[in-house]
């Protein structure tokens, strides 16, 4: 029997104080901070290639003219987007079948080799343009391994977060994904000033850009030993101890790619212009906006470096407070924020930027990162709640990387090549106004979910006391459907 024939049944679920899952803020923060160190990996080596990106076009296409050498070396960057969906096909459903944890360990060692590995690479100046082949190879493998990551990592802050600060808590991993592209960024200006300072001008492409790509083996030793020891998920625990009781056609059973797109299309396609809204923002204004400031505006890599930490770092430090007030008001409301935004300051944005004076390219900056703060901060909270726990990982995988791959990863690649098509400077602000505009509607088609047990779980909680109060107001609760939990069939007393 499905579980919809269930609650049509006279023994309808119900709620009882052991059904809810306690989560104290101790083992919230040791699970979430587990978590953040591998969104940091992983926008540490976007930090480091786009900053990088000039200088990787010399040292592995010196030998093609302008602007070929530039946009080979941009597509690195794409072609390790163009996987991601592979990756997420393959490891989005092995985390729904063998646990969230496993799969995030197995992306942070990948991630951590690969980035470790292109700083060991043969240049262009050695073996002539096959250099870009390993080049590509290892941007595929890290490709493949955030395919799982970022799917991963959300479905485990959201499903670890409780029902309440869900907002709040989710918020943190993509702290630290731009805290980890500040990192990244910092790097690269600190090697720059100190090898062209000792070495000379050409220091950098001569052996300086592979300091940055190695210091990922230090970092992902780190970041794996915190893997480690983060545990599985309670709800993902709970759905597979009452996986059994449920059957093949039911949407809030686990399913594979097939199954998730016959049961959740509309969610996945919700997700996946989101997604596009949310990582041309994001994207221009990280991997992009070096290329962007030293090729259109004539500032120096240190320069952009220098304006872009900030930004970042102010940007993050706001995140846990959107997210809370998504917990206030709710994640469409932030979401329609930030799409609002993004049609009215984009544009003003890329003029301010030519001026090309520090102050006005932090300005500038800093008007990008006022939409993207509001996309990002909701993020990790609101697109996994799209989808029921047990098919979870799998379908936000999907969503998120078939997404990302074809227009977020591909923002500095299509931006510049605007740019070079029609001679304007301020396309990457049209491009990026696009998807805001595409994602406003899908907003309005949400579901609201703040506050609300995630769907296909049990509600998840701080204390005791709170248990017993969810469970007391079960039947009033607008905000409680125990249709769609995991629950056994409790008989009342006769």
């Amino acid at each position: 029997m499905t579980r919809q024939a269930e609650t049509t049944a006279s023994e309808t679920p119900r709620l009882q104080v052991d059904d809810v899952i306690v989560v104290n803020k101790k083992r919230v923060r040791t699970a979430i901070g587990g978590t953040v160190v591998g969104n940091f990996m992983e926008w540490f080596d976007f930090g480091i290639y786009g900053y990088l990106a000039v200088t990787l076009a010399v040292v592995f296409t010196e030998d093609l003219p302008e602007p070929w050498g530039l946009m080979v070396t941009l597509f690195g960057f794409a072609v390790s987007f163009l996987v991601r969906p592979i990756g997420g096909l393959v490891l989005g459903p092995l985390g729904d079948k063998i646990g969230r944890q496993r799969v995030l360990f197995f992306t942070m060692a990948l991630m951590a080799v690969a980035t470790a590995l292109i700083g060991v690479l043969p240049t262009s100046a050695q073996i002539g343009l096959w250099a870009i082949i390993p080049l590509y190879l290892l941007k595929m493998a890290q490709g493949f391994s955030t395919g799982g990551e970022y799917a991963g990592a959300t479905t485990y802050v959201a499903e670890f977060s409780p029902d309440r600060r869900r907002g709040f808590w989710s918020s943190w991993l993509d702290v630290g994904s731009y805290v980890g592209f500040a990192a990244g960024a910092s790097v690269v200006a600190l090697t720059t000033l100190i090898t062209e300072n000792v070495w000379g001008p050409t220091a950098m492409v001569d052996f300086g850009w592979r300091i940055p790509f190695l210091l990922a083996i230090p970092l992902g030793a780190v970041a794996i030993w915190f893997r480690l020891r983060i545990p599985e998920t309670p709800a993902y625990e709970t759905a597979v101890e009452h996986e059994t009781a449920v059957g093949d056609d039911d949407p809030l059973a686990r399913h594979g790619v097939l199954g998730i797109l016959r049961h959740h299309w509309r969610p996945v396609l919700i997700g996946v212009a989101i997604v596009a809204a949310t990582n041309t923002a994001g994207y221009a204004l990280t991997s992009y906006m070096p290329t962007y400031l030293e090729r259109e505006v004539g500032v120096s890599n240190l320069t952009a470096a220098v304006a872009t930490v900030p930004v970042l770092l102010i940007m993050s430090a706001c995140l846990p407070l959107i997210g809370l007030l998504s917990d206030r008001i709710g994640r469409r409301p932030v979401y329609l924020i930030a799409a609002g935004s993004t049609l009215v300051l984009m544009v003003p944005a890329f003029a301010v930027m030519q001026i090309g004076e520090m102050w006005a390219v932090f300005l500038a900056l800093t008007m990008v990162a006022v939409p993207v703060a509001f996309y990002v901060a909701v993020a990790a909270s609101a697109l996994p709640a799209l989808f029921p726990t047990a098919s979870r990982f799998g379908a936000m995988a999907i969503a998120y990387n078939v997404s990302v791959s074809l227009f977020g990863g591909t923002t500095p690649l299509f931006s510049q090549g605007l740019i070079e098509l029609t001679g304007n400077t301020f396309m990457p602000a049209f491009y990026i106004m696009f998807f805001a505009f595409i994602g406003g509607i899908a907003m309005l088609t949400m579901k609201e979910t703040a506050q609300r047990p995630l769907l296909g779980s049990v509600p998840t909680v701080e204390t005791a006391a709170e248990a017993e109060a969810v469970v007391d107001r079960q039947d009033e609760d607008p905000l409680i459907d125990t249709s769609t939990m995991p629950l056994p069939i409790h008989r009342p007393a006769e």
